[in-house]
């Protein structure tokens, strides 16, 4: 007979979980509050981002933060409340944020990056996405060519050390790319192994669907109704309480919630974004991110994305979307925008830890119980990857990667 097994969460990561867990022979029930792919994994820019190979220190540059804590550009927006709720993951972010700790980060990170377009392959294929993939990679632009010469040295450090690969753009080159742009520009790095999906909630959507016709279950329920029953878990859905033998939390920004009720304290944090979508009537052919500006312009099945930086807020704090006043505003200055769609700006939230690195394996104090959080801005990127490498650690084989440096006992 097989194990049976609960999957809290339908975003990315819990659908490849699920999708991985039922590849291998366990009896899966997947269960969110909404339909797949419609949380964090909705509203994102639609990047499968191969070349991120580094995770997302906390900027250390004297301008940055002095403009950020001044409120001034596109980039990062602060309630008071989140930083005095968040001060201590904080601190520790800034902490990991150091050149050195961030090199280790970044080794550990990349082992996970290096995979990401491999594992997401198979289920696009499998679940018929196809039409869902552009596979022709992600511009970074620059206004200034100062910045421009900073990024290609990074991309050749990146290039020799990790093998992601670019292409260097000049004015003409880029203008010529993407004719969208009202006003000449520095140039571009033509990340060349990314993929960006036009509407990423129906990426896992398909992805769910998939692992339903494969015999999955897929439950409408409360996490936080989790409980253990007696050697089993439990939870409660539409159709009453489910039981199984073991249970995943893979609750993106919601998990530090549901961890703390079983008596886990993990330097965990959000960082809030926006997205709005527009009708321009030009096209953009590619993902731009205005590098020195701090915001992505996305093409998408239902019109042109702009989203936006970080906003350190509690997850429940009322919107303000003070960056996608700013970040529309400026990209104004690159493209045609034209008018945005008759709808409230999306708000989601990126599960982040302190050290920058995910949280995937055993609880250290609970039998049975797993976690595969904290992917932070890459959560859809690694989902598949996740899913692997987790299923990988339920069913006891020996994993791919070596899951040392995201197991959750290193914060206790």
């Amino acid at each position: 007979m097989a194990s049976s097994i609960l999957v809290l969460g339908a975003g990315m990561v819990g659908t490849c979980t699920a999708l991985h867990l039922q590849q291998r022979g366990f009896d899966v029930a997947l269960v969110d509050r909404r339909a797949p792919g419609q949380e964090t994994s909705l509203g994102n820019a639609g990047l499968i981002q191969r070349e991120a190979v580094e995770p997302y220190a906390l900027t250390r540059e004297p301008g940055f933060l002095l403009d950020s804590a001044l409120g001034r550009g596109a980039a990062v927006h602060w309630h008071a409340r989140g930083l005095w709720q968040m001060a201590r993951p904080l601190l520790a972010y800034w902490g990991h944020s150091n050149p050195s700790r961030h090199a280790r980060a970044t080794e550990a990170y990349s082992r996970l990056i290096a995979h990401a377009t491999d594992e997401h392959g198979p289920l696009v294929a499998a679940a018929a996405a196809d039409d869902l993939v552009q596979r022709q990679g992600f511009r970074f632009v620059f206004r200034t060519p100062q910045a421009l010469e900073q990024a290609l040295q990074r991309a050749v450090h990146l290039h020799e050390r990790f093998g992601v690969a670019y292409r260097a753009e000049n004015p003409l080159a880029l203008a010529q790319a993407e004719p969208a742009l009202r006003v000449p520009l520095a140039g571009a790095v033509h990340w060349l192994d990314p993929w960006a999906v036009n509407d990423p909630g129906a990426l896992v959507q398909r992805y769910a669907d998939l692992f339903v016709a494969r015999g999955g279950r897929l439950w409408t329920g409360d996490a936080a109704s989790l409980q253990a029953q007696g050697a089993a878990w439990s939870v409660q859905t539409h159709a009453g309480r489910l039981e199984a033998e073991q249970a995943v939390l893979a609750l993106g920004p919601w998990a530090d919630g549901a961890v703390r009720k079983l008596g886990y304290r993990f330097p965990l944090f959000i960082k809030r974004g926006y997205h709005q979508h527009y009708r321009s009537p030009t096209q953009v052919h590619q993902p731009l991110l205005d590098a020195e500006r701090g915001y992505v312009l996305a093409p998408m099945q239902r019109g042109l994305r702009l989203t936006t930086g970080a906003e350190l807020a509690p997850i429940d704090a009322p919107p303000t979307p003070v960056q996608l006043v700013k970040a529309e505003a400026l990209a104004r200055e690159l493209v045609d925008l034209g008018e945005p769609l008759p709808e409230p700006p999306w708000l989601g939230a990126r599960p982040c830890t302190a050290d920058m690195l995910p949280v995937m394996g055993p609880a250290p104090r609970h039998k049975g119980l797993w976690f595969n959080f904290g992917h932070a801005h890459q959560g859809f990127t690694l989902g598949p990857v996740a899913g692997r490498l987790l299923a990988e650690m339920v069913q006891g084989q020996t994993p791919w990667i070596d899951p040392t440096p995201y197991g959750p006992a290193r914060f206790t």
